[in-house]
């Protein structure tokens, strides 16, 4: 006990220490996008790229959790640096990397909630929290700013909130005399989640009917049922009127207003009227249109796909469980059989391991439903997982291959996928800020192609600064890249003026090495080159014939490329439409 204590200890330390070193993979543009790029752009006053969620024609995200995440952070950074204590504070770094230590720090809410309801659900609570502190998944995802992060922090709130009243609990005769406490908070937390991402209902839906429907005694009434939906509904309705509010006086007063791209609605929402974010997030996903956009994928991804990903042999093993579990209530059935009262009381302890099944299974079914299905819709998922796989008085099995799993898992998604963008980002901003200071008398273009998109916050240039241009050409075919690097060059080229003749162009193109060949068949001069490794690129993987060739570190590199341009100057006004055209292409 002592030593797997001990364990969890080391682990919850590295989860704090890797967030700072800080991890430089780059899982998905939702965890700066939905978060800290609005939220940097509202209150640092940071050139951003807003996305079409939190615009106010169809906004489909509250503000609520960004405010109180990035922005709390943010407006911590802010005060500080007008308080004189750390003139400059606010750098690419700290950008980063305080936002992801909030989440860190709340992320234990995860560890505390497996400690109050193992012994509820016949797990070994130690065990359970190494199993957690252990996975990639929470290393990983859960330091991250993820929409998904907080929806798992909510969904353990809940099960805290469930499992108060499960029987013969220490922690269940703690809360008889509680009841309607735990029902207000259990609406508070349906509605958070709801806010956050309305598919929080899909992980709610088990554990809200368990728990309404399970009484002190352990018997199933109508009347006990209705009573504790009931009392939930005051504060689920008080929750929701805050939610509205603020995300009504933010888009309407705050947030801009631009069009959206991709005929992503049918008509905009009047910004005068009362703002739903959660209804128009349905609506929007409810069309199969606008879900095909962002990929469609087959029903049976989440299950097959996505669980073993995250999850490995948990996953496997709780399938196979299911399956047993399964097979034994048919046989029952079939056989009509019922055990008397003696038999079922010895079964209970079974019975109530078999609702963490169902708490894993039943969201995984639901959200299998919707044909766009990304591995971290199903980050929540690992709290009854961890719950099942760790039972009381028995060995956690397949020790070695669970080490393994999640050290592959850590190192691919912490370390290599995407990996070289975050640090191009930080060295990009102090070649802005540091080498040659932003002034009248240097421009900088810096154009990305074949990457994520870039978090513009993390370059920390201020709104009012207009000598850097962010092109985002994603994933642009080698024929029409060469082509539009060709009209900007030939643009700074032939809008040499007098007033202009002084400023110093600086042009850099960031490239995977996988698309470097590519682009050198443009014939463009390259002036200076800067790899970051590692930076593994799935859209544009490896070459495997060059990887076990000398030249294997350039597969798995992200490269700056500064282009000779003569310190040719530049006409800010052609340039900035080329950037926009190149936004529209990701």
């Amino acid at each position: 006990m002592e030593t797997t204590k001990m364990l969890w200890a080391v682990l919850a330390l590295f989860r704090i220490v890797w967030c700072l070193f800080p991890q430089s993979g780059y899982i998905h543009p939702d965890e700066f996008f939905q978060s800290p790029e609005v939220m940097a752009g509202d209150i640092l006053d940071l050139q951003v790229y807003r996305p079409w969620e939190f615009l106010s024609n169809f906004p489909c995200r509250t503000v609520f959790f960004p405010l109180m995440t990035s922005g709390t952070t943010f407006c911590i950074m802010k005060s500080l640096t007008h308080l004189g204590f750390l003139n400059s504070f606010i750098n690419s770094y700290n950008l980063l990397v305080l936002p992801r230590l909030y989440l860190t720090l709340f992320s234990f809410i995860l560890d505390y909630s497996i400690y109050q309801v193992a012994p509820v659900w016949a797990a070994d609570r130690w065990k359970a929290m190494v199993l957690l502190a252990g996975s990639y998944v929470t290393l990983v995802f859960y330091t991250r700013t993820f929409s998904n992060a907080i929806e798992g922090l909510l969904f353990a709130l809940l099960l805290m909130m469930i499992s108060s009243e499960a029987p013969e609990t220490n922690l269940a005769r703690k809360s008889i005399s509680n009841k309607t406490n735990y029902s207000s908070l259990i609406g508070i937390i349906l509605v958070a989640g709801c806010f956050n991402r309305p598919t929080f209902l899909a992980f709610a839906v088990v554990p809200v009917l368990y728990w309404a429907a399970k009484n002190t005694i352990s018997l199933y009434r109508p009347t006990t049922f209705s009573l504790k939906v009931l009392k939930c509904v005051p504060s689920a309705t008080a929750t929701a009127l805050i939610f509205i509010a603020v995300d009504t006086v933010y888009f309407t007063y705050e947030a801009p207003v631009d069009h959206l791209p991709l005929d992503k609605v049918n008509q905009p929402q009047d910004t005068q009227n009362v703002v739903l974010t959660p209804f128009n997030f349905l609506k929007y996903n409810f069309n199969p249109h606008n879900l095909a956009q962002h990929g469609s994928h087959s029903r049976s991804t989440h299950f097959v796909i996505n669980g073993a990903m995250l999850f490995g042999v948990l996953h496997l093993s709780a399938a196979v469980a299911a399956g047993k579990v399964l097979k034994r209530a048919l046989h029952r059935l079939l056989e009509s059989k019922h055990s008397k009262a003696a038999s079922e009381r010895s079964d209970v302890l079974l019975q109530s391991r078999h609702v963490l099944l169902l708490f894993y299974f039943v969201p995984l079914a639901l959200l299998s439903l919707f044909p766009h299905q990304e591995p971290r819709f199903l980050i929540p998922l690992i709290l009854p997982l961890v719950l099942w796989s760790a039972p009381q008085k028995q060995t956690i099995q397949w020790k070695s291959i669970l080490v393994l799993f999640n050290l592959l898992g850590a190192l691919v998604f912490g370390c290599l996928h995407q990996g070289g963008l975050i640090p191009c980002l930080s060295q990009l901003e102090q070649v802005i800020h540091t080498k040659e200071p932003l002034n009248n008398h240097s421009h900088y273009t810096l154009l990305f192609t074949h990457t994520y998109m870039p978090p513009r916050y993390l370059l920390n240039i201020k709104n009012q600064e207009t000598s850097v241009d962010v092109i985002d050409m994603a994933g642009t075919e080698e024929k029409q890249f060469c082509q539009k690097v060709g009209e900007i060059t030939e643009d700074i080229s032939s809008r040499n003026s007098d007033t202009t003749k002084n400023r110093i162009h600086h042009f850099y193109i960031i490239t995977p090495g996988t698309f470097k060949p590519e682009l050198e068949n443009c014939g463009f001069v390259v002036k200076n080159e800067t790899m970051f490794f590692p930076h593994l690129s799935m859209e544009d993987p490896p070459r495997i014939t060059v990887l076990f060739s000398d030249k294997w570190m350039s597969q798995l590199g992200l490269y700056i490329l500064e282009l000779e341009l003569h310190s040719l100057p530049v006409h800010r006004g052609h340039v900035h439409g080329l950037m926009q055209t190149g936004q529209q292409l990701y």
